[in-house]
C-alpha cells in the first residue's frame, strides 16, 4: 500500500496542533519529550502530561506577571519574609488566617492600623500578592492616593466611572 505524501507525519501535525493553540511551552518541549519516549524513560502518558504541566505553568506563571501589575502592588513582598519577631504585639497566626483569604469571599474589609514602620504595608502587599496567586483580582492604593483620584474624577466628570473601576477588584 503506498503511502499518501500529502499527509504530513504525525509529529508535524501535532506540531502544527501546539502552534495553533497557541502552546509554546509544549512545542518547545515536544522534541526533548519525544527522545525521552524513544528511550523508554517515560510513557506517552507521563510525557503528555509532562508538555501540558509545562504549558500551564508558563500560562500561570504569565497570568501572575500580569494581575501583579496590574493590581500596582510595586515592590512585591510575601508573608514568608515578613518579621514578626520585629513586630511581638503582631498575632501571626491571625496573619496567617487572613493569608487563607476567606474575607474575600465574606467581602469582609480588613484594616490595617498602626504608626508608620509597623509592616502595615508590607502586610497588605503580601495579601495582595496571595489574593493573585489564587486568582482574585488585586488593587493597592493608599488611602490618599484613592482620595485624590476619586477627587479628580468628580472634578473631570467620571466619578461614577471611577467608582466602578475601584469596585471591580476582589481587594
Amino acid at each position: 500500500m503506498r503511502e499518501d505524501l500529502s499527509v504530513p507525519p504525525t509529529l508535524e501535525r501535532l506540531r502544527r496542533h501546539l502552534v495553533g493553540l497557541r502552546m509554546p511551552r509544549a512545542l518547545e518541549m515536544l522534541d526533548h519529550m519525544m527522545r525521552q519516549i524513544e528511550r523508554g524513560e517515560v510513557g506517552a502518558l507521563e510525557a503528555l502530561e509532562a508538555l501540558l504541566a509545562e504549558e500551564l505553568t508558563l500560562r500561570e506563571s504569565r497570568r501572575i506577571k500580569a494581575a501583579l501589575q496590574m493590581a500596582r502592588l510595586g515592590t512585591i513582598k510575601t508573608l514568608s519574609a515578613f518579621d514578626f519577631a520585629f513586630q511581638p504585639s503582631l498575632d501571626r497566626h491571625r496573619i496567617l488566617a487572613l493569608a487563607q483569604l476567606d474575607f474575600i469571599a465574606r467581602h469582609e474589609v480588613v484594616h490595617l492600623l498602626g504608626p508608620p514602620g509597623t509592616g502595615k504595608s508590607h502586610l497588605a502587599i503580601a495579601l495582595g500578592v496571595e489574593a493573585v496567586r489564587a486568582g482574585h483580582s488585586v488593587y493597592f492604593a493608599t488611602l490618599a492616593d484613592i482620595v485624590a483620584s476619586l477627587g479628580r474624577a468628580e472634578r473631570e466628570g467620571n466619578l461614577r466611572e471611577r467608582i466602578r473601576f475601584l469596585c471591580r477588584a476582589s481587594l
